[in-house]
């Protein structure tokens, strides 16, 4: 869903360190956290490792509850947001960043909406005056929206109707397998509804959602705590709060009985599968343990599905899939899949994978499992967990603080996810592959190619 690429910074300040975190016994991110008087979140984590820093504004708006039949209305204003400000014209956002050595990017996911720069230390003021000035005036014209709904339409056709495989099955999934209307739309969006968004549309979510009291700013890098309080102070305090409506009614009911499902894809060239289980409940143990699962039966090449159809039965050349595959297993704050896919041979039926993959989930249902295999998955999520926190520029340490704000309204739980994994027992594994693994709580989704001839 990332839309936009510019200047990277010079390799001298690329990463973020992390050694100083990983080294010793648990994770130790500095978060200072707050709120402005406007209900703005703001949650600061100094790393003077490089002199760079990245500031992001994540919006608590996805497209999982943007408005019945405008379906693509959140991604399309992730659109509008570079389209001009009371102080910069339009794309002078974007020059802005790009002259000062920076790069910047926004994307639009199930939950959240968010935009982020990463620029030398120096030039943290002008780039928090810079997301404060579109948060509190974007330009917001017909010229503007007939502008971007063209560029959406497009990328629609381009990433998903004229692609093989084309939403499979990260846009596709999710409207087979889910009943509620919010988890069940096409998020990319339908073209009628992208067509008929109008001008009064777009005021009126960004009047809404577009607010401090729905959002979050995060500063991490080489700053002072003192000078990036009182630059968010300026140039966001004064910006007025929006009346937020009730949030919708997101929830999934239980699945009860297995669903089946094929698309044909005239321009596929053979058949894929992708078979996605109801997850537990965020933050619950059995969330936790979903994710120890995952790296068990998916994750690496030492995971149970590789060994077994990648180098026992050779009937792939990889397995994918995982918790969220717009993100990861945090990012998110509603109903969710754990998923996994694969493409392979005509030749092959899908009831003989199915069949596999059973065996294997009924192992994990009826057998404990043993220290040896718990201690793997738990490295590799360690590393995992460590990746991200670590990734280039800080952003992934931004993201995981963002969505802790937002969701959890605690940005220090970045500190304590590791010891939620550590709790862990077999037993719980057992529980949880039971409950959330039987196939009456799967979908699956098959892709049948152009057929020969």
């Amino acid at each position: 869903m990332i839309k936009k690429s510019f200047l990277l910074l010079t390799a001298a300040i690329m990463l973020f360190a992390v050694a100083d975190m990983t080294a010793q016994e648990g994770l130790k991110v500095p978060v200072e956290y707050y709120k402005l008087d406007n209900g703005l979140k703001v949650v600061l984590s100094q790393d003077k490792s490089s002199p760079i820093v990245c500031v992001a504004v994540y919006y608590n708006i996805g497209f999982r509850i943007e408005p019945k039949n405008r379906t693509g209305f959140a991604h399309l204003f992730e659109h509008m947001m570079f389209q001009g400000s009371t102080n910069l014209g339009k794309m002078e956002f974007i020059k802005l960043v790009q002259e000062n050595g920076g790069i910047l990017n926004g994307s639009t996911r199930f939950d959240f909406t968010n935009y982020f720069e990463v620029v030398p230390a120096h030039k943290l003021e002008t780039m928090l005056w810079a997301e404060a000035d579109r948060m509190s005036g974007l330009n917001i014209t017909q010229e503007n929206l007939t502008n971007q709904q063209g560029v959406v339409i497009n990328e629609v056709k381009v990433n998903v109707l004229n692609q093989p495989y084309g939403g499979f099955p990260w846009l596709d999934m999710p409207q087979y397998m889910n009943t509620n209307w919010y988890n069940a739309h096409n998020f990319y969006g339908d073209l009628k509804d992208l067509e008929a968004a109008n001008l009064e549309d777009v005021k009126s979510f960004f009047e809404t959602y577009y607010a401090p009291n729905n959002a979050v700013v995060v500063v991490v890098g080489d700053f002072e705590y003192a000078d990036a309080k009182a630059h968010i102070q300026k140039y966001f305090g004064k910006i007025k709060a929006s009346a937020l409506p009730d949030k919708p009614d997101i929830s999934e009911p239980r699945q009860e009985k297995e669903k089946e499902f094929s698309k044909e894809d005239q321009l596929a060239n053979q058949p894929a599968i992708a078979m996605a289980y109801h997850m537990p409940e965020r933050n619950t143990p059995e969330f936790y343990a979903m994710g120890i699962i995952d790296q068990i039966l998916l994750q690496g090449t030492d995971s149970k599905l590789n060994k077994k159809f990648v180098l026992e039965k050779g009937y792939t050349d990889g397995v994918y899939g995982g918790i969220n595959l717009l993100g990861n297993m945090f990012n998110y704050n509603g109903p969710m899949s754990w998923m996994a896919y694969l493409f392979h041979d005509k030749s092959l039926s899908s009831e003989t994978i199915k069949s596999e993959l059973d065996a294997l989930i009924e192992e994990l249902a009826t057998k404990p499992v043993d220290k040896e295999t718990l201690d793997r998955a738990m490295v590799k999520i360690k590393s995992e967990f460590y990746d991200v926190v670590g990734a280039q520029f800080g952003l992934g340490r931004v993201d995981l603080l963002a969505c802790f704000a937002l969701f959890d309204n605690k940005p220090a739980k970045i500190n304590e996810i590791i010891s939620e994994f550590e709790k862990v027992t077999p037993e719980l594994i057992q529980k949880t592959a039971k409950e959330y693994l039987r196939s009456s709580n799967r979908t699956v989704l098959k892709i049948e190619p152009k057929k020969e001839g």
